[in-house]
């Protein structure tokens, strides 16, 4: 007696093939989404560091004339910067509010990305005297009027 022998189908067999595709796929998918992260991850870092360096020498600039202009480097892997500012003054003396603007050019990566902050900066040196001294003496009155209210006085 002959016993039959015991083999997969050649539907069986396509089925698992397509499972292992399939799986394949996936963790193909899964593994490049990772890099993709990574590769994100890394370039973000990197322009960080590029506007805190551009914020800095705003930081550091006396003259306003001079930040107006704004200025360009390049770093050292060969990104070029390129930042401006527009600086507007408020109601309280030597307080000024500044939109800042970083552009940065990758050539080696063909990507320009453009980064915008806004911030308040407390800069006497950028003042104007006169300007700056009507706006303290316009708060002191303020603030002797607001006293005298809380005391009662008129």
């Amino acid at each position: 007696m002959k016993r039959p022998q015991r083999a997969f189908t050649i539907v069986e067999s396509m089925v698992a093939l397509a499972i292992v595709a399939m799986a394949a796929i996936v963790l193909g998918a899964a593994y490049l989404n990772v890099l993709l992260g990574y590769e994100h991850a890394e370039r973000a870092s990197l322009v960080d560091a590029d506007v805190r360096f551009a914020r800095e020498i705003l930081f550091r600039m006396p003259e306003l004339e001079d930040v107006e202009d704004g200025d360009d480097f390049e770093t050292e892997d060969g990104r070029r910067i390129i930042w401006r500012a527009i600086v507007e003054p408020t109601q309280i003396p030597d307080l000024f509010d500044v939109e800042f603007e970083v552009e940065i050019a990758d050539n080696r990566a063909g990507k320009n990305e453009i980064v915008v902050e806004r911030f308040r900066m407390l800069r006497p040196t950028w003042s104007e005297d006169d300007e700056s001294d009507l706006l303290r003496q316009e708060l002191h009155d303020d603030i002797e009027q607001y006293l005298a209210g809380v005391r009662g006085e008129r």
